[in-house]
């Protein structure tokens, strides 16, 4: 197979990966940092529980939707290991999804980007960084992770099969994430990088460090059943794209031979 023909992802190398891994970082802390800033916004805003939810959701729906439109071309704007995990399974046998060692890297930064994220909103608001005391894992906040995680690497990865473009991702992205804050139980973290920093906040999207493994095992379970579901109702995926959620092309231009 020549350099042409190679899928995106198998000719990255150097200061492409370094671009992508940095934009992974960002995204995924730059979401961090909506989420835990508008939380503690609401919170001195109000006392309302319910306003805080809404005024956190909207600011997290806008925020993600914004993130994707401008660092897809970038990374691919996953901002979630296991939106990249899925990107693998899924790709493998076109070989256009991550390969392993990329995969390593991007949820490196995304992880180190969450927390990162959940630093940066405590000092914008002089919070201390400490860790989170809210305890969030109950029976019914665990199957609304599953319900959440599943849902969103099932529209993730259904919108690339059939060949969506990113404005369109972008916005479904974030009206599920912002819609999930309602109806799940859990308020829809679905993302391990995001639940792993906001242990490092303890304002009102903290989530303490005792609640972070179970939620952590019940993401995992609904990214496979997203996954499952995936192959089950768009089981042709498109050749078109070699990113679950928007293609790198400003990492990949004339980067190899």
């Amino acid at each position: 197979m020549s350099d042409a023909t190679r899928p995106a992802h198998a000719r990255v190398t150097g200061i492409a990966l370094a671009r992508r891994a940095g934009a992974e970082l960002l995204g995924t802390g730059m979401l961090v940092t909506v989420v835990v800033g508008s939380g503690i916004a609401a919170q001195r805003l109000t006392t309302d529980p319910g306003l805080r939810l809404l005024e956190n959701s909207i600011a997290t729906a806008l925020g993600l939707g914004v993130l994707i439109l401008l660092l897809g071309p970038v990374s691919g704007a996953h901002f979630n290991p296991l939106v990249s995990a899925a990107d693998t399974l899924l790709g493998r046998r076109h070989r256009t999804g991550l390969p392993l060692p990329i995969l390593a890297v991007y949820i490196a930064a995304q992880i180190l980007g969450g927390i990162g994220g959940a630093a940066l909103a405590n000092l914008m608001f002089a919070v201390p960084t400490t860790l989170s005391s809210t305890d969030r894992a109950t029976p019914g906040t665990v199957l609304g992770e599953v319900v959440a995680t599943a849902g969103l690497v099932l529209l993730i990865a259904g919108l690339a099969r059939a060949g969506r473009s990113v404005p369109v991702v972008a916005a479904a992205v974030g009206a599920y994430i912002g819609a999930a804050y309602w109806f799940t139980s859990s308020t829809s973290l679905a993302n391990p990088a995001v639940t792993i920093g906001r242990v490092f906040t303890d304002t009102f999207a903290g989530i303490a460090p005792a609640s972070v493994l179970p939620f952590l095992a019940a993401q995992l379970v609904g990214a496979g059943i997203g996954v499952a579901l995936t192959i089950l109702l768009f089981p042709h995926a498109t050749t078109e794209t070699g990113d679950l959620v928007a293609e790198p092309v400003l990492t990949e231009t004339r980067e190899t031979p």
